[in-house]
């Protein structure tokens, strides 16, 4: 449908650009791109490059919009890292759209900044989570995608798990990954799952580790279009993290270096810092013993209530 669409466009950027953007060529190209990446498809960059291009000077909603697709998208999935010139970009269109006053132009703009910001160093993170929070917020009231919602939940699952609140992160993490399964939400269930997968493995019950096995299977088993790779790469990743976390060090290394290949080869930026931190992170465990490993585990409770609330909300 992408291609079709350019096809008609002809090149003209604004053709067809009267109802919901300016700019339906380059949100097509914004659409090709994201398909390519997710089919380990070449051009995917060019096509980016070409859709960002086009709407310099478009009105924030086709602008955030392009840059949601193009860049957020790509952050998440372990396709590019934010570097300056993205996040630069980024909060540029945040600023413009906050004079606008309309919801979907300032969701965006938000979106696009706080998950760029999350897949950087951690001082950014409270006003991450605070710009993810308010759009849950107009989410919640209609007056933006509703589909935001499960996306933003990963972050704050992940959020509960670093301030030791295991449970409360396994929950909320179970309850996206259930409705993306249920609800057909193909492109966020790998994501979701990983999310799950890591705070089951941090928790580290022999029951807990069962249960992370079980939901990447789970995942394994969802039906994608043909020539998909994006749940390829992510099982890879959790089935590292999984070996890891059963002291199988030849499988966690056959898993990690098939992992950080399939991640290479496909030109991908994300996925390959992922692979390294992982790396690095499993020297670490190597040096302290299981048992205190154990005795390390955080304070559970903190930040439950946060999760309960959001459940609440729904």
């Amino acid at each position: 449908m992408a291609q079709y669409a350019i096809e008609l466009a002809g090149g003209d950027a604004t053709k067809g650009g009267k109802i919901a953007t300016s700019s339906p060529l380059a949100l097509a190209m914004s659409f090709r791109g994201l398909a390519r990446w997710c089919l380990g498809i070449t051009g995917w960059r060019d096509d980016f490059d070409q859709a960002v291009q086009m709407v310099k000077t478009a009105e924030a909603v086709t602008r955030g919009g392009v840059l949601y697709y193009t860049y957020t998208k790509s952050i998440l999935h372990g396709v590019l890292r934010p570097g300056d010139a993205i996040l630069h970009e980024m909060t540029e269109i945040l600023s413009s759209a906050e004079q606008t006053g309309e919801d979907v132009a300032f969701g965006l703009a938000k979106s696009n900044v706080a998950f760029a910001l999350l897949h950087r160093d951690g001082q950014s993170r409270p006003y991450a989570l605070e710009l993810l929070g308010q759009i849950r917020d107009i989410a919640m009231r209609q007056r933006y995608s509703r589909t935001a919602i499960p996306m933003i939940d990963v972050f704050v699952a992940q959020d509960l798990a670093l301030k030791g609140d295991l449970d409360g992160a396994v929950e909320l993490a179970q309850a996206v990954v259930d409705e993306e399964v249920n609800g057909g939400g193909v492109i966020f269930v790998p994501m979701a799952t990983n999310a799950l997968v890591e705070a089951l493995l941090q928790r580290g019950t022999d029951v807990d580790i069962q249960e992370a096995q079980s939901a990447i299977d789970r995942m394994a088993s969802v039906e994608v279009e043909p020539g998909i790779v994006l749940d390829d790469i992510w099982r890879l990743r959790m089935q590292a993290h999984a070996a890891r976390a059963q002291g199988e060090d030849a499988i966690y290394r056959d898993y990690r270096d098939r992992y950080r290949k399939m991640a290479t080869e496909l030109g991908f930026e994300g996925h390959p810092a992922w692979a390294e931190a992982m790396d690095l992170g499993h020297r670490r465990t190597l040096l302290v013993p299981r048992s205190r490993l154990l005795d390390l585990r955080p304070q559970r409770q903190q930040g439950r209530l946060i999760a309960r609330f959001a459940h609440q909300l729904d």
